[in-house]
């Protein structure tokens, strides 16, 4: 039976704590819906009303695009362990890339990895549970260091040449690129 509440209380933190992955969806009015699966430590609850997560450089910018569009965003987080549970966060996010005011301050909260392009920042309109009985209990083994080793070898003035030219979405939406390369620290850079 699904469950709504107006904000994450402290078992809400704990699942999300406990996930290694999450999966992020968003929309313009028009054209396609986008749905992408996040890992490594790259999600934050930075208040029972706000949460963001750190994106790395990858194959699009369409949550960028589509939150400058439309701004709604919504997350999922699945517990693959006992007890079964779904997890969504329903909000309004923004971007906030390493050149914007307030950068500094919300990148404390998280360790910066190479390829780090932008921090989305979602303020949460509604939080829903349901039970997740239909949801396979799963094991991880590991997370895949090949992103993280990909960004490392990059030259920067490569990484900003590739992320620069990506100032749109597949419908064509605008999307703002980083004009930085944040290399992180290399020792985040998990090893096989």
């Amino acid at each position: 039976m699904a469950e709504f509440f107006e904000q994450l209380d402290d078992k809400h933190v704990r699942m999300i704590g406990a996930q290694p992955v999450f999966f992020v969806a968003t929309a313009a009015t028009e054209g396609r819906i986008n749905l992408s699966p996040k890992g490594y430590d790259s999600f934050r609850v930075l208040s029972p009303g706000q949460v963001a997560y750190l994106d790395l450089g990858g194959s699009g910018n369409e949550t960028n695009a589509h939150l400058a569009a439309d701004g709604r965003i919504t997350l999922m987080f699945c517990n693959f362990q006992q007890p079964a549970l779904i997890l969504r966060i329903y909000g309004t996010g923004r971007a906030v890339l390493p050149q914007d005011d307030g950068w500094e301050e919300l990148a404390e909260h998280f360790t910066l990895m190479p390829g780090t392009r932008q921090i989305f920042v979602i303020d949460v309109e509604s939080v829903q549970t349901s039970c997740g009985w239909g949801v396979p209990v799963m094991e991880l083994v590991r997370e895949r260091p090949t992103l993280l080793k990909a960004h490392a070898k990059t030259d920067p003035d490569e990484w900003a040449a590739k992320y620069q030219a990506r100032s749109s979405s597949i419908d064509g939406l605008p999307a703002r690129a980083t004009d930085r390369f944040i290399a992180g620290d290399p020792a985040t850079v998990p090893q096989d």
